[in-house]
């Protein structure tokens, strides 16, 4: 799944978080989420969504689309951080198509802010458990009667 998103165009890369957050139930509508996604024009902040349909919070989104063996490392994270204290915001989610270096990590442990790593793999999964980007497909099995089981030839 990540090969696919990394073959595409960044403007499909923010498609995908706005997909999914709207999917997880954030960002109230579709259009509102992706009105705001990519638009904000606050340095370090590359989207603003609702927690909720009704606005009572937000939540700043910071997305990385890097290639597979360059991890996101701290400076990045700090980056992030400082936007949302400028901003006075309480919470952030940091998006990847790679993976967080263990400074980057580490550092977000001791925020007092909520800022959620969400790295390539785990992208992946949220994309399969909100479906976005896969189809469901079901194997039916249809059971019928053994007529021979009941046969007293047996």
């Amino acid at each position: 799944m990540l090969t696919r998103i990394l073959e595409q165009t960044p403007t499909f890369f923010e498609r995908v978080i706005v997909d999914l957050l709207v999917a997880m139930g954030y960002g109230g509508s579709h259009e509102n989420a992706a009105m705001r996604l990519g638009k904000s024009g606050d340095g370090g902040i590359d989207g603003i969504v609702d927690e909720d349909r009704l606005g009572l919070d937000r939540i700043y989104i910071q997305a990385k689309r890097y290639a597979k063996h360059v991890p996101v490392g701290r400076p990045e994270i700090q980056g992030f951080v400082g936007s949302l204290v400028g901003l006075g915001a309480t919470k952030g989610v940091f998006v990847t198509t790679s993976t967080f270096s263990a400074p980057a990590i580490e550092f977000v442990r001791g925020l007092q802010q909520r800022v959620i790593l969400i790295d390539g793999a785990r992208l992946s999964e949220l994309m399969v458990e909100f479906g976005v980007g896969v189809r469901s497909s079901r194997i039916v099995e249809v059971k019928r009667l053994d007529e021979d089981f009941f046969s007293e030839d047996n």
